[in-house]
């Protein structure tokens, strides 16, 4: 597998793990501390909301990477 191939295979992988994160942050349900509930769930929604932001920002990364690296490296190749 070559480096550029890895690189794309990683960015799915990093990607698909940022939204994940952020959707669990949404719809999850797990156990908050009693004192300090409205705090944390703000601060979970916040980390949802970035998680998913930087989830965007790495795919349109990954779409951009494939169309300007190997795909240009697809066709001198073949020439």
């Amino acid at each position: 597998m070559s480096l550029k191939k890895f690189h794309i295979l990683f960015i799915t992988l990093s990607t698909l793990c940022l939204v994940g994160f952020g959707a669990w942050c949404f719809f999850g349900n797990f156990q908050l501390t009693n004192g300090f509930a409205g705090d944390l769930m703000k601060f979970k929604y916040l980390c949802g909301i970035i998680s998913i932001v930087l989830g965007l920002i790495t795919s349109i990364y990954g779409v951009w990477f494939y169309r300007k690296k190997i795909k240009y490296f697809e066709i001198t190749e073949s020439l």
